[in-house]
Parts: C-alpha cells; structure tokens; sequence
C-alpha cells in the first residue's frame, strides 16, 4: 500500500530533525515524505538542506497558508495520485521502529477503516487489577485518574462512554486512557498529530477553515466528520513519543479561550442540537475546570501561565453568550 506522510511544523527545526530520523529507521517507509513548513524563516529549511532524507519533498508556505488546518489542506493539495493513505505527525514526535508498519497494516485488517490513528507513550504507570476510586479501569487495567477528573467523577460529571467516544455532553476521555496492549479498538476520535486517513476521504471532506493558527481541537472536529463515512480505530501496537515542544505554540490567554470556544465548536459537530441536562453539565464542566486552574495560580510554579489561562478561559466561555462559533465556516 502506497502512502504520504504530511508533517505540518512552525520553528521547530531540531524536534522535525529528531523525527525525520525515527522515520528513517522505520521497517516500512512512506511513498514520500511531504514537510509543510509554516516559518517565517529560514532555519528548518537550512537543516533540511544540511540533513538529506529519501522522498522527502519541503514547501515553506505564505502566509495565506499558515497555521496547522491550512497547511495540512496544502500538503493534501500536493500528495502523489498514487498515494492511497495519508499519514499526519506532528514534528515533535519521535517513532518506535515498527510505527507505520502496524499502523497500515491495520488497513488491511479492517476493510472499513477510514482512519487509523497510533498510539502516544506516555509516564502513565498501567497495573492489571480492578481500579481504586481514584482510578480508571478497562482491559482488566487500572491507572490514576488525576486530580481533575477525580474531582469531576465527585460531582457527576465524568464521561460515561470508553475512550475515545465523546459522551452527549463532550469532554470525553482521550485514547491515551487505553492500555498499550497492542490491541486495536474502534473510536470516533483521535490526536491529528497522530493520525492517519484513506486518501479517499478528502475526497468529500477538508479540514475545517475555522480552526486557524494553533487550531485546537481541530483533529477532534475532522475526525467527527470523518466517523459518517467510515470507522475509525486506534492501534495501540504503532506506538511512539509526543514530546510536547513549547515553540511554536500560542500564549496561555489565547490557548484557554481555545478550550472553551473550540470546545464548545467541536461539541456541537457531534451534538448540534443538546438537550437541557447535558447542556448544564457541559457548564458546569466548563466552570469546573477553570476553577481547578485557577487553582494552579497558587499550587504550581507557573502561576502566570496558569493566570493568563484562567482569564482567557472566563473570556471564552462569556463570548459564547453573545458571540458562538459558526458551523457555516
């Protein structure tokens, strides 16, 4: 199966460097490699004519052309017609050696997969037994919590659904609360930074002009859209490293107005039309939350950031009174 790989990156030369070499080393290889390169200098461009890399194709983009959901859109414009499937990582990620080798072969397995999204290794300590209330359990595994959905699960307010699946009122868990057994499960979502798409699919979707510049939540909305047109899965046997670059990325202000705009956005792609109950618990989920980061202000080191985030969170969710994110975009 012939495959593109589209990495999407912003002043990021030596993490892209770092990946472009776990690539490198992979045992199966994509058909070419498409960097979309959204800086406004010239510093990934110099590495990259420093460090040559088989199939690799680079585009340093205008500015009409920026931000994650646009070039994402460019590098679809420019993948090969031979290409049947179309990788997305983010450039602060690192692979293990047979990443696109489960990751395809997925495909393969399952003949309605219209997206197959790999597996983020993380810190999180997984032990086989049955979870404390403080923990989460599937699989016959346990992991903690954390503090923020301990709290939520006190007042009602956690996700009833598996990881993956957004419950009626969103805020649902991740697919990083899936054990790495190396099983493969059905979702509806997944991290963009990870995933990976027939080519067929852009065919009657893109990714959505709303989300600009850092875009948010913006893989949860493609993936809502894609999940009508086919299933998604996650293989927790494609594994690799996120390792979560702090260049590049917006101010706290900002990025809090996103949780709970963008949030709020992707919510509605799925539930356009909620009832009252669930309505009233995505408040109060929006309001417990920033309460908790609040909080942050006196119980962390990063007290500005937690300070800046908490406003534009207030500031998010008050602008959804009189200004709510159109779905027309």
């Amino acid at each position: 199966m012939n495959f593109s790989l589209i990495i999407c990156t912003y002043k990021r030369p030596e993490p892209l460097l770092k990946l472009l070499r776990s690539v490198e080393e992979q045992t199966l290889a994509p058909s070419e490699i498409l960097v979309v390169d959204g800086s406004p200098d010239d510093l990934t461009k110099k590495m990259l004519e420093q460090n040559l890399f088989e199939n690799l194709k680079y585009f340093q983009v205008e500015e009409k052309d920026r931000g994650l959901t646009r070039q994402r859109n460019f590098g679809i414009s420019k993948v090969s017609p031979d290409s049947e499937v179309i990788c997305f990582l983010d450039d602060d990620t690192v692979l293990k050696k047979v990443y696109f080798e489960q990751l395809i072969a997925t495909y393969d397995i399952h003949s309605d997969a219209i997206g197959v999204a790999g597996y983020i290794l993380s810190d999180v300590k997984w032990e086989k037994r049955e979870p404390f209330y403080d923990e989460f359990g599937i699989e016959g595994f346990s992991r903690k919590l954390g503090s923020r959905n301990v709290l939520r699960k006190k007042f009602g307010l956690l996700s009833d659904q598996p990881p993956g699946i957004m419950p009626a009122f969103s805020n649902g868990f991740s697919t990083g609360f899936y054990p790495p057994t190396g099983k493969t499960y059905p979702v509806e979502f997944f991290m963009g930074g990870v995933a990976s798409y027939r080519k067929e699919l852009f065919e009657k979707i893109k990714f959505s002009s709303y989300f600009e510049g850092y875009g948010l939540y913006e893989d949860m909305d493609f993936c809502l859209r894609a999940s009508e047109f086919g299933q998604l899965y996650l293989n927790t046997a494609a594994q690799l490293y996120h390792y979560h670059e702090e260049l590049g990325r917006p101010n706290r202000y900002n990025y809090g107005k996103m949780v709970i705009r963008n949030g709020w956005y992707v919510w509605r792609v799925k539930y356009p039309s909620p009832g009252l109950k669930v309505r009233l618990k995505w408040n109060a989920i929006a309001l417990l939350l920033t309460l908790v980061r609040m909080g942050n202000i006196f119980t962390t080191r990063e007290r500005k950031a937690a300070f800046t985030e908490s406003l534009g969170r207030i500031a998010g969710w008050w602008s959804l009174i009189f200004n709510k994110p159109s779905h027309e975009a």
